[in-house]
């Protein structure tokens, strides 16, 4: 597969982003990374303001590649397995590990409390500071125009 089909599928629609767009979603980004290493809140609630934090990176790849998922119960998902298609393949395991991440999110978000640890708060915080850095080096690369400043 790969975005085009995505888009013939109805998964994605064309979308055309702006540098203030970008800007605002890297803004969340470097909030979201901060307040979840801040501490004095549970690891259910790092977890998914990390977890925030990464779908908005991958949130600005899918836009500066010119796409937006399809509303609906997917778009997440589709919004995160873009990754390898942006970035290439040897990103799918960081693919496959957001959508463990997702899913972890979604039980202690609407599901039960306790069921992300200290040290799964600690590991998707730094996954999400080493994505932001790929992040910026590909806008900087492919969309110097959206690269934050």
């Amino acid at each position: 597969m790969s975005l085009t089909a995505w888009l013939a599928a109805g998964w994605l629609q064309p979308h055309k982003t702006s540098r203030a767009e970008i800007r605002e979603l890297w803004a969340i980004v470097d909030r979201d990374l901060a307040d979840a290493a801040s501490g004095g809140i549970s690891a259910d609630w790092q977890y998914g303001i990390a977890y925030n934090a990464a779908l908005k990176l991958c949130t600005i790849l899918l836009y500066a590649a010119g796409c937006k998922p399809a509303k609906g119960a997917m778009a997440h998902s589709r919004t995160l397995n873009a990754l390898p298609y942006i970035l290439g393949p040897r990103r799918q395991n960081d693919a496959d590990y957001l959508e463990g991440c997702r899913r972890k999110r979604n039980t202690v978000e609407y599901d039960h409390a306790g069921g992300a640890t200290t040290r799964d708060a600690e590991e998707l915080i730094a996954f999400g500071h080493e994505l932001r850095a790929e992040v910026l080096t590909w806008l900087k690369a492919k969309h110097p125009a959206l690269a934050p400043e």
